[in-house]
């Protein structure tokens, strides 16, 4: 019975630690990724800008082969948007929509996230010309969390990290084929 309840008070004592930590977190988190594609800036541009290029690139899109896309708006431009339901957790339900485009320069995405969590974040990609052919692509991923869920933009980069640097790549991969 004594074991239990040390157990049970090192838990508790975990939980205060990280809720008392979690108070000096920022709730804001930015978290970047980038790439060099050998393609011009506005060829490049052009192919991102459009949501539907997602499924062959977006890991997210690509974890469910049975998820269900609905497109509305005219792709590319502000306003487009796409509303997903996948049964896989790791996808859920949400929606994204265009809501700011730089012509050529710039894209900026608002995602709502209703299912396994609810949450508004921001994805933008911002395109520089490293050379005539080369394009360096920036990917952002912004948005806040409520304490104490803060807490875990500590982790951000390990969660999401990964999966926005193979979205890259494979959007670099399709453009040049």
């Amino acid at each position: 019975m004594k074991i239990l309840k040390n157990i049970l008070l090192a838990i508790l004592g975990i939980i205060v630690i990280v809720l008392v930590f979690a108070l000096f977190i920022d709730k804001e988190f930015s978290l970047s990724k980038e790439i060099v594609v050998n393609k011009p800036k506005q060829q490049v541009f052009d192919y991102v800008k459009l949501i539907k290029n997602q499924e062959h690139y977006s890991v997210w899109v690509m974890k469910d082969p049975n998820i269900n896309i609905q497109y509305t708006g005219t792709d590319g431009t502000v306003g487009a948007q796409s509303s997903w339901v996948s049964n896989d957790k790791n996808v859920g339900v949400g929606e994204q929509e265009i809501i700011e485009l730089k012509e050529g320069e710039s894209m900026k995405v608002e995602l709502r996230f209703k299912k396994p969590f609810e949450g508004t974040n921001y994805a933008i990609n911002t395109f520089t010309s490293v050379a005539d052919n080369q394009t360096k692509v920036t990917s952002t991923f912004t948005g806040k969390s409520p304490y104490p869920m803060n807490f875990m933009n500590l982790f951000m980069d390990m969660v999401l990290g990964k999966d926005m640097e193979k979205n890259l790549s494979n959007m670099k991969v399709n453009l040049e084929k």
